[in-house]
């Protein structure tokens, strides 16, 4: 059904197809009531004659309405339109691009752009699971990033009605299979830490540019979701920070309780993540809450040895008593010059490693030289540590472990952030200008801008100014075009001209109007547009349109007064005019057409008939006055005259009513 130009909710017009799922149509749509533009999602036909997963659907939907979340799309309304028999939510109208169109593009996103978006989904996900909902179809296909950068999960509600409805319909595995976590797969519970599993897979695939498990058909996908370990992160990105692999390889776990446990968990580690990328502080546990541990077989030894050697010993006693003396002797040596190698002073002492992390180069070298170990220093750029203040160690401190005295410490000491002049990126593609970005240590905020001159991917605008001299860790704005802004063409043909140009106008277009004159076509109305209707184009793209305006013709009437009246009445006995003349049966006629004169001082006789007034040439309605006067008399006859009405060279009668 075409839903185009049509008004659902007696408030919602459809004005165009903004994109297609599997379960639903979105259309952009104008908010006549509150005069603003939403976006409504339509259910597909398949799912509209399941009354349980209808009945589900409105529930989940309307819960989904109170979710208020800066990453959440807002739900304003879920209706039913029983004349089309349409299942539909409105939503707020978010303009940017889904995430899986982002990585299509870019292939891998920068780790530090990856996990701020993973941060914005899963602070989504925390406000959800605080309110009892759960999405099941986090995917990369329900993330819209703004143009402002912004992460905003949609199809709250809809997902779930899906979900408990069945996992499949008419054949085809509901939702993206490649996203699903071990126990969708195999059609068991799932609660908040599904939603874990799933934004695990989708910052698998931001920093690889590919899903962790892939196959010909979606039961083989589930099987590998449920029985394979994927490439760690790392394996196929060499760029990706230790603990960033750790977050995605903790959030794939196939036991949800060796998991994280809830979306704020999964956030605290995501952040600690920027601040210390390479830090040791994701924890992965196994069944039991231990850490996994790598245990060596112990061999045990046969019992037929055992047996030999005491056979051996039986047969030979002079040597068991041979080797007895032996070994007191070696017992002795061993004693004699154990004491005096700590007599000596000898024996390499060792001493638990300390923690120099973020205290100052002098603290370092008074507690090193106190604890007789050598000092390594290198000085590197850090805008998140102090000047003079230890960044790193090697070897780590850990609680309880210990070195040897003499044995070297590595540490890097930050010399506070690096400065340098800020290049220009304008021109430049974004990979290139992220490429630059990274090489001075700072971070670029990207914001999406259309521009009708500036080819997409490249950067168009950068908020802080070239030579500005900048420190590592700052952040700098650039605006990045995503091409002109593209529209798709409306039907106008059968409108007027006003409501073909207020269509095109408010579908960001720009409207040509040209006329004909074609007399078996309908007049003041739109037959042709140089653009065909669901064309996607530029905006302000100019449309060419034809109006048919079919000229009138000019004709030609007669004009005729039917009898003329007499103007004096009864009471009158004065019938003579100023000279003394009797004009009892005398008038005189002057006729007024659209103010100008047509005939003037026209006699004619009281009750003559068919009077001749003229011809009136023309078209369309003209306002006729007849003013009759009789001595000093005078009486107006008004008639109103449509041309269009009337064949060329006709008669029309005035008639004194």
């Amino acid at each position: 059904m075409n839903l185009i130009g049509k008004i659902i909710g007696n408030r919602y017009e459809i004005l165009e197809e903004a994109g297609n799922g599997g379960m639903a149509t979105v259309f952009k749509a104008k908010d006549h009531v509150l005069n603003r533009y939403v976006a409504v999602k339509v259910l597909k036909d398949e799912y509209t004659t399941d009354t349980d997963f209808i009945k589900r659907f409105n529930t989940e939907a309307q819960s989904a309405a109170g979710l208020s979340h800066a990453n959440i799309v807002s739900i304003y309304d879920v209706g039913y339109e029983e004349e089309n028999n349409l299942y539909y939510i409105v939503m707020e109208l978010v303009k940017g691009k889904t995430l899986k169109q982002i990585i299509k593009k870019d292939g891998v996103i920068s780790w530090k752009w990856a996990v701020n978006i993973a941060m914005q989904i899963a602070s989504a996900l925390e406000e959800a699971h605080k309110n009892g909902i759960v999405h099941r179809d986090i995917k990369p296909h329900n993330i819209i990033i703004t143009e402002d950068g912004i992460a905003k999960v949609t199809d709250f509600g809809i997902a779930k009605a899906v979900s408990n409805s069945t996992i499949t319909a008419f054949g085809t595995t509901i939702g993206s299979v490649h996203y699903f976590s071990p126990e969708q797969a195999k059609g068991g519970i799932t609660d908040a830490k599904s939603d874990l599993y799933s934004l695990g897979v989708v910052m698998y695939e931001m920093l690889t540019g590919k899903v962790p498990f892939d196959a010909d058909t979606p039961v083989s996908v589930a099987l590998k979701h449920m029985q394979e370990e994927p490439a760690e992160p790392i394996e196929i990105n060499k760029n990706i920070p230790t603990a960033v692999n750790q977050i995605v390889v903790k959030a794939m776990r196939k036991d949800p309780t060796e998991r994280y446990q809830s979306a704020t968990e999964m956030l605290k580690d995501l952040a600690k993540a920027l601040k210390d990328p390479d830090g040791d502080f994701v924890i992965i546990e196994n069944k039991d809450g231990e850490y996994t541990r790598v245990m060596k077989a112990v061999k045990q030894e046969k019992t037929t040895k055992d047996n030999k050697k005491k056979g051996f010993w039986k047969t030979h006693p002079k040597l068991k008593f041979l080797s007895f003396i032996l070994g007191l002797i070696l017992l002795f040596v061993v004693v004699f010059f154990g004491t005096k190698i700590a007599l000596d002073g000898g024996i390499t002492r060792k001493v638990n490693i300390p923690n120099l992390v973020n205290k100052t180069l002098s603290e370092v070298k008074t507690e090193v030289e106190s604890l007789k170990l050598q000092l390594e220093t290198q000085e590197v750029a850090n805008s998140e540590v102090e000047e003079g203040r230890v960044i790193s160690q090697d070897p780590e401190f850990k609680q309880g472990e210990k070195i040897k005295q003499g044995e070297k410490i590595k540490v890097l000491v930050s010399k506070g952030p690096e400065t340098n002049e800020l290049p220009s990126f304008i021109g430049k593609k974004i990979e290139e200008a992220r490429e630059m970005a990274l090489a001075i240590g700072i971070t670029l905020v990207e914001e999406i801008q259309t521009s009708p001159t500036v080819e997409q991917g490249y950067v168009i605008g950068q908020g802080t100014n070239e030579g500005t001299i900048v420190k590592s860790g700052d952040e700098v704005t650039v605006q990045v075009s995503s091409g002109a802004e593209k529209t798709k063409v409306p039907y106008v043909i059968g409108m007027d001209e006003g409501t073909a140009n207020a269509t095109l106008v408010n579908s960001s277009l720009k409207a040509n109007i040209t006329y004909t004159n074609e007399k078996d076509k309908e007049n003041g109305k739109v037959i042709s547009q140089s653009i065909e209707s669901g064309e996607e184009v530029d905006a302000d793209t100019t449309i060419d349109i034809v109006v048919n305006k079919i000229e009138k013709e000019e004709k030609t009437i007669k004009l005729f007064l039917r009898k003329v009246p007499k103007v004096y009445t009864p009471s009158n006995t004065n019938t003579t005019n100023s000279t003394g003349e009797d004009v009892s049966d005398s008038v005189t006629i002057t006729v007024i057409v659209n103010t100008k004169t047509l005939v003037s001082g026209k006699t004619a006789k009281v009750d003559e008939e068919d009077v001749n007034l003229g011809t009136i040439t023309g078209t369309g309605k003209q306002k006729i006055e007849v003013i009759i006067s009789q001595g000093t008399q005078t009486k107006a006859i008004t008639s109103e005259l449509d041309m269009d009405e009337y064949e060329n060279d006709a008669t029309y009668y005035v008639i004194d009513k």
